[in-house]
């Protein structure tokens, strides 16, 4: 489970796929009370910033649409409660650039 927090067109189309369904696994169990993975590191980071992974969703649609997606799964606004920023990680952005680089895809080739 992983939301990055760097900019989505850096991304593979398989990072930047996979990411759009863990923001919406993430996004059930914080405004649904689903109870999968609701103590997993990556989880606990949002809560209260409901709307900052409101805003990364965005992000990743943006960047899905420019690539010719189609986006049927929209996140419903008025959940999207708390801070707008997200400066709690897992993995700090300059770790997970090292960690990309290091998988077998094409991120940064962009």
């Amino acid at each position: 489970m992983r939301v990055w927090d760097i900019e989505p067109a850096h991304l593979c189309r398989q990072h930047l796929l996979g990411e759009h369904r863990e923001v919406h696994a993430i996004w059930s169990i914080l405004t649904k009370g689903r109870t999968g993975y609701r103590n997993h590191p990556e989880t606990l980071r949002w809560v209260g910033k409901e709307r900052a992974l409101y805003l990364r969703h965005e992000d990743l649609v943006r960047e899905m649409e420019l690539r010719g997606y189609r986006h049927l799964s929209p996140l419903e606004q008025a959940l999207a409660t708390g801070s707008e920023r997200q400066e709690d990680y897992v993995n700090t952005p300059d770790e997970q650039i090292v960690i990309l680089r290091s998988k077998d895809c094409p991120c940064f080739l962009k």
